[in-house]
């Protein structure tokens, strides 16, 4: 952990270093400086070349919106990234409605095409993220073709990417996605409210994140009658979550391997 570098970056001596829970895929530290503030360090050995600094641009651009509150950005290094400490909780019932409207007003944020202006990072993982004015094309061009071959599905995945045009639903124009939205990225601060963690940040279809938010846990009722208040999820929605769960279950199964590679084959069956 390069603690020297941390403290020169933030301008104040790292005194401590205390490993925290961080992930599947980094390591993480709180660390404590010498005027006695902490703030919350991220760490890779072997990170690719600017993939810090991707991350800390995708929270910046989400935090843009002003929709919902963001994890910010400290100071990043090559193999590092420093954020401002946020104190824990648990979403309290405002804070499950919170989280439902900042989404909606996340996604109607927009972004200029679906896709973004450089290579999508989710951790060891590198997918091409070149702009593309339609949403089907690009998720299976972009996303889950490039996923396919590694995961040892891609003559069932190629069935469904052969289809997708018609699987994909109402047309919609790309949304400001957080684009990992799991539910342990979504962090409840001491206030009860939300904060949005560990981005992989692009413009895409904003059934990706719901569809991602109920893949490994399950938002409450609140956060999505909150969620329709503001922007009401398209007609046949419920048809498209697992078409739009395909993509993070390829990321875990090339990951990961194991079950997910079971659960991803189940999913891409369902439209072939």
């Amino acid at each position: 952990m390069p603690a020297d570098a941390i403290g020169r970056a933030l301008g104040r001596d790292v005194v401590d270093l205390r490993p925290v829970s961080g992930g599947d895929l980094n390591e993480a530290f709180a660390a404590r400086l010498a005027d006695g503030s902490q703030v919350f360090v991220k760490t890779r050995a072997g990170a690719a070349p600017g993939e810090f600094a991707s991350e800390a641009e995708g929270l910046r651009w989400l935090a843009s919106a002003g929709a919902l509150r963001v994890a910010e950005p400290l100071a990043v290094g090559e193999d590092w990234l420093a954020l401002r400490w946020i104190e824990r909780g648990r979403l309290d019932d405002a804070g499950e409605e919170e989280l439902g409207r900042g989404l909606a007003q996340l996604h109607r944020a927009g972004a200029p095409s679906f896709g973004g202006p450089r290579p999508l990072r989710l951790g060891p993982l590198e997918l091409p993220n070149d702009p593309m004015e339609d949403w089907g094309s690009f998720y299976a061009t972009r996303r889950l073709q490039p996923l396919a071959g590694r995961a040892g599905l891609a003559d069932v995945v190629g069935r469904v990417c052969a289809r997708i045009d018609a699987l994909t639903g109402p047309a919609e124009p790309p949304s400001r996605l957080h684009g990992d939205l799991w539910s342990g990225n979504v962090l409840a601060g001491a206030d009860g409210r939300p904060w949005l963690i560990d981005p992989a940040a692009y413009g895409g279809h904003r059934e990706v994140d719901l569809a991602m938010l109920a893949l490994f846990g399950r938002p409450s009722a609140r956060t999505l009658a909150a969620y329709d208040e503001v922007w009401p999820r398209a007609d046949g929605h419920e048809e498209r979550v697992a078409l739009h769960q395909l993509f993070p279950l390829l990321v875990h199964a090339v990951l990961f391997g194991g079950g997910y590679t079971a659960s991803a084959e189940a999913a891409a069956r369902r439209y072939t």
